[in-house]
C-alpha cells in the first residue's frame, strides 16, 4: 500500500494565471476555491513574508476542499539570522501565529535558507533541536530547504534522519542535490519549468518525476537519483509525497502539475 502523493503549486495569487488557467472573468475573491480544486496541495508563500492572522487560516481552511493540504514556507525571521541556536523565540511566534486553524489541512512547514547560509553542523542541530513536533494539539512536519552547497554533505541528511526532518528536493542548477529520505514524507519543490514548453516540462522529464514520486510513495529511493548516506535501514512500506511545480517559468506551473496528477491518477 503505497503512501498519498500530493501535487500543487505555490501560492493563487498571480495575474498571468488569469489568462491561462483561472476561468476568464473570475472574481479574485474564488480564486482559492478554484484552485484548490485543480491540485491537492498549495505552498502558501505570504509566510514567509510576514505573519498571517488566524482568520485567515480558517478561511483558507474552509474554502478548500476536505482532502486538501496546505503547506507553508516558514517566517525568514528565523531562518535568516545569523544563529540559528538563537531563533526559538521567532519559532514560537511563528507556530503561535495561528496556522493551527488549518486543522487536518495543516501540511508541512518548510524552513527556506538563504542561499549564503552554509552548513554550520553545530548550529543546525540547535536549531532542529528547537522545532516541536505539535502544535495546539495538531501534529508538525518540517521540512528544510537549504541552498548552499556546503550541505550537500553526508553529515546532513544524517543528521535531518536523527530528528525525522525532510529536505527539500529541488532540481534547479546550483541548488545542492538533497535526494536522501530523512522523514516521513517526502517533499519536492521543482523549479526548472520552461516557457518554451507546453507544459512546462518536457514528457519525458514529467513522466520520470511521476515514477520518483510512486517509489518514494512506496517507501522505496529513486534508482536515479543520487544520495550521500546509505539508503534507511527499515524504510517504510508507504510514505507520503508532495511534489509543487514551484517556479522557473511560473505561468506554466498549474499545467506542469496537473500533466503530472494526470501520469499519477490523481
Amino acid at each position: 500500500m503505497a503512501g498519498k502523493i500530493r501535487v500543487g503549486i505555490g501560492g493563487w495569487t498571480f495575474e498571468p494565471w488569469r489568462d491561462n488557467f483561472f476561468p476568464k472573468g473570475l472574481p479574485q475573491k474564488q480564486e482559492l476555491h478554484f484552485a484548490s480544486r485543480q491540485v491537492t496541495a498549495i505552498e502558501i508563500n505570504g509566510t514567509y513574508y510576514g505573519a498571517q492572522k488566524p482568520e485567515s487560516f480558517a478561511r483558507w481552511h474552509d474554502e478548500a476542499p476536505e482532502d486538501f493540504v496546505f503547506a507553508l514556507k516558514a517566517s525568514r525571521f528565523t531562518t535568516n539570522r545569523k544563529v540559528l541556536a538563537e531563533s526559538e523565540a521567532s519559532i514560537t511566534r511563528f507556530l503561535s501565529s495561528g496556522l493551527t486553524e488549518l486543522k487536518a489541512k495543516l501540511g508541512p512547514i518548510n524552513w527556506q535558507f538563504l542561499p549564503t547560509k552554509a552548513f554550520d553542523p553545530e548550529d543546525f542541530e540547535a536549531f532542529l533541536r528547537l522545532l516541536p513536533k505539535t502544535q495546539d494539539g495538531v501534529a508538525l512536519r518540517h521540512v528544510v530547504e537549504v541552498r548552499h552547497p556546503s550541505f550537500a554533505v553526508p553529515e546532513f541528511p544524517e543528521l535531518l534522519r536523527r530528528y525525522g526532518v525532510a529536505a527539500v528536493v529541488a532540481d534547479k542548477p546550483g541548488f545542492p542535490a538533497i535526494h536522501d529520505v530523512t522523514a516521513p514524507f517526502v517533499y519536492a519543490r521543482l523549479q526548472a519549468a520552461a516557457e518554451e514548453e507546453a507544459l512546462g516540462y518536457p514528457e519525458a522529464a514529467l513522466d520520470r518525476w511521476a515514477d520518483r514520486a510512486r517509489e518514494w510513495a512506496k517507501g522505496g529511493a529513486p534508482a536515479d537519483l543520487p544520495l550521500l548516506t546509505a539508503a534507511e535501514n527499515k524504510p517504510p512500506k508507504a510514505r507520503d509525497v508532495f511534489v509543487f511545480m514551484i517556479n522557473g517559468f511560473k505561468p506554466k506551473a498549474p499545467h506542469a502539475a496537473k500533466a503530472l496528477m494526470a501520469r499519477l491518477g490523481t
